[in-house]
């Protein structure tokens, strides 16, 4: 999606004021994200972006080690047989809670996965499973290794849905969204999602919540919500279901 579009799009479309539309839709670069298996380490790619993970550890992360840690400089999430969950675990970053913001990362699924980045999030009790420290509430990026769901707007233990791939939709309390319209890229959604590495970016701006993969615009939801989550932590998701794996490289975080 060109500059231009992106524009015409925020204000033809959610109809927001000219200035936040600026601000919402601002173009970058598109990142290409490598293929290559080897997980090189980035250091902010971009001006502006600051490294997640240092590709050697889980400093600066928090989680139920019995699913998460570090090979290779990939960060790995893994339910096996003999650890199927009974509900959603997270791996939480403690770099803060953020508001206005632009995350980018390399991830990669079993088919069998189904995972998703969090933000704006909380940490909350899990009523289900009581032991769990890392269950959380908030918007998300869903990713599932099946391509049903990747790059769709989820609200993890909230309103669920906030806007299919493809969407642009507006959200008003517990009402079903408004589709407003569709995005430019709604011909690549189904084959968007890669064999191997893909490329998530979640920009986050007042209301606006837009997901790309691999380049791709894939959902954009305006929140108009007066109790939607402003700020909140990131978090990283293994869900329940059957054995999975999601591997995660090159976290980049730049606030606004």
């Amino acid at each position: 999606m060109t500059p231009t579009n992106r524009r015409t799009v925020l204000a033809g479309l959610l109809a927001l004021p000219a200035a936040a539309a600026g601000r919402a839709w601002a173009a970058d670069p598109p990142y290409v994200p490598s293929q290559s298996d080897r997980p090189e380490r980035l250091a902010g790619d971009e001006p502006g972006f600051a490294s997640m993970f240092n590709g050697r550890d889980l400093e600066g992360w928090d989680g139920d080690p019995r699913y998460w840690r570090v090979e290779g400089g990939v960060m790995i999430g893994e339910v096996r047989p003999d650890t199927v969950l009974a509900s959603n675990t997270f791996l939480v970053w403690r770099g803060g809670t953020l508001e206005d913001f632009e995350l980018k990362v390399e991830f990669r699924v079993s088919p069998s996965g189904n995972s998703g980045i969090n933000y704006r999030s909380a940490l909350v009790d899990d009523p289900t499973t009581p032991s769990n420290r890392f269950a959380m509430r908030g918007y998300q990026f869903d990713i599932d290794g099946a391509n049903h769901y990747t790059g769709n707007s989820y609200e993890e233990r909230g309103r669920l849905f906030l806007a299919e791939r493809g969407q642009v939709t507006r959200v008003s309390g517990l009402r079903k969204p408004v589709v407003l319209s569709r995005t430019d890229d709604i011909a690549a959604v189904p084959g968007a999602l890669a064999g191997g590495w893909n490329a998530a970016h979640v920009t986050a701006r007042g209301p606006v919540l837009m997901h790309h993969l691999n380049g791709h615009l894939m959902s954009v939801v305006v929140d108009d919500d007066p109790r939607r989550p402003v700020r909140g932590l990131i978090g990283v998701q293994v869900h329940v279901g059957p054995p999975m794996k999601v591997e995660y490289r090159h976290w980049r975080i730049r606030q606004s």
